[in-house]
C-alpha cells in the first residue's frame, strides 16, 4: 500500500461487495488530474470499488491511462459543461443539469452509483443535491458536517458548516440527531456528548433560539445533551458532536483552517531564520513531521451532506490526491455503516417527542 494512503487511512475495514462511486471529475481546482490520482489511491485501499467519471473525455482518458487497475475499474461519461466556482446556485439549478457536477449526483438518485463526491462549487452542489436526492424523510433541511482534529486525541463531528445561514431551533435538533448518529456509527463512539456552539456556558446567553433549541434537547432521551459550548471548546474535544447554524459554522470552520496555517507558518519562519534554528529544525524534524502530519488538512477532507437521501461528499476544492482519496473513504465509511437507515429511524422517534413536547406546551399554557 502507498506510504501516504497508510498516513490517512481512517478506515481500518476492507468493503466486502462492490460499491460504485460517481465522480465530479472536473470540481476543484485541480480537477481532473487531482481526482484521478484521489480515485487511484483509494482503489488501492478498496480493490472492489468501481468508479463513474463525469467531465472532459479528452481529459479524463489518457489520466486514466496511467493508472491500469484504475482505468478497469472506471467508466468515463462525457460532458462539456462545468459548474464554474463562482456560479450562483439558482444559475447552476437553470443550466447546470448537464454538467460534470449534476450528472454525477444522478447517477446516484437513479440507483446507478452508491454516492457522489465533487470538490466543486459547494453551493451549486448542495442546491443540485437537494433538487436531485431531496432529503431524508423527517429533516427539513440537510447540513454539512465534517470532523476535525482535537487535543483529546479524537475528532469531534461539527455540524452545520455553511449549508444554513439561519436556523430554528428544530432545524438545530435535526443536526444534532444526525451528528449523533454519524459520530455513533460512523465514528464509533458510545453515547457521543453534544454541545450547542454560543457565546457562552450559561443557561441565560445566546440567541431565543439557542436557549429554545438547547430546552429541547435536554429533555431528548435519545440525545446526551452536554449544553453550551464556546468556540475554544472545539479544539479541545470538549464534546463529540458541536452544533451550530450554518454561518456560526462556516465563520468557525475558517478561523481554525487560518490558524492551523498560520502556526505552520510561524515554526517555518521561526526555523529558517537563523543557523541556530536551522540546527534547531534538524534535531526538531521527526517531531515536527508528526505535527504537521496531524495538522495536514487533507487527512481530514471530505465534508458530508447529512439528510439527503443518498451519501453526497463535499471535497475541499484545493485538496490534492491524497485529500480527495480520503473523501472518498468517508462516502465507502459511511455507505458500509447504512447511516441513511439510521437517521431515518431516528427522525421517527424525534417526530413523536416533538409533537409530544409541543402538546406539553400547549397545555401548560
Amino acid at each position: 500500500m502507498n506510504a501516504d494512503a497508510k498516513i490517512v487511512q481512517k478506515i481500518q475495514m476492507n468493503v466486502s461487495q462492490e460499491l460504485i462511486l460517481a465522480l465530479d471529475a472536473m470540481g476543484g481546482a485541480n480537477a481532473p488530474q487531482v481526482v484521478v490520482e484521489g480515485a487511484h489511491l483509494a482503489l488501492e485501499r478498496y480493490p472492489r470499488l468501481k468508479f463513474l467519471f463525469f467531465g472532459d473525455e479528452k481529459q479524463l482518458i489518457p489520466l486514466l491511462k496511467e493508472y491500469k487497475k484504475l482505468n478497469a475499474a472506471s467508466t468515463v461519461h462525457h460532458t462539456d459543461t462545468v459548474v464554474d466556482d463562482d456560479m450562483k446556485p439558482a444559475a447552476a439549478l437553470r443550466v447546470g443539469r448537464t454538467s460534470s457536477m449534476a450528472l454525477a449526483i444522478k447517477a446516484v438518485a437513479e440507483g446507478v452509483a452508491s454516492g457522489v463526491i465533487s470538490g466543486g462549487n459547494t453551493g451549486a452542489y448542495m442546491a443540485l443535491s437537494k433538487i436531485l436526492l431531496k432529503t431524508v424523510k423527517g429533516i427539513s433541511r440537510p447540513a454539512i458536517a465534517s470532523y476535525l482534529p482535537t487535543e483529546r486525541g479524537g475528532e469531534t463531528v461539527m455540524l452545520d458548516l455553511g449549508a444554513n445561514v439561519a436556523c430554528d431551533e428544530l432545524n438545530l435538533v435535526e443536526f444534532a440527531i444526525m451528528g449523533s448518529v454519524f459520530a455513533t456509527d460512523v465514528l464509533g463512539y458510545e453515547n457521543p456528548s453534544v454541545g450547542l456552539l454560543n457565546i457562552g456556558e450559561e443557561d441565560l446567553k445566546g440567541s431565543p433560539v439557542l436557549r429554545r433549541a438547547a430546552d429541547y434537547l435536554k429533555n431528548y432521551p435519545g440525545i446526551n445533551f452536554y449544553g453550551f459550548i464556546e468556540g475554544n471548546d472545539i479544539a479541545k474535544g470538549t464534546v463529540d458532536v458541536v452544533v451550530t447554524d450554518g454561518f456560526t459554522g462556516n465563520v468557525a470552520l475558517k478561523t481554525l483552517e487560518g490558524t492551523a496555517r498560520l502556526i505552520r507558518s510561524f515554526l517555518k519562519e521561526g526555523f529558517s531564520g537563523s543557523l541556530i534554528g536551522k540546527i534547531g529544525y534538524f534535531f526538531a524534524l521527526p517531531t515536527l513531521r508528526l505535527v504537521f502530519q496531524r495538522m495536514n488538512p487533507s487527512r481530514y477532507n471530505g465534508a458530508i451532506f447529512l439528510g439527503l437521501n443518498g451519501i453526497a461528499i463535499k471535497s475541499h476544492g484545493s485538496t490534492d490526491a491524497l485529500g480527495f482519496s480520503n473523501a472518498i473513504s468517508v462516502a465507502v465509511d459511511m455507505l458500509s455503516h447504512g447511516f441513511k437507515a439510521q437517521i431515518e429511524k431516528n427522525m421517527e422517534d424525534v417526530k413523536v417527542f416533538l409533537a409530544q413536547a409541543e402538546l406539553e406546551v400547549k397545555t401548560q399554557g
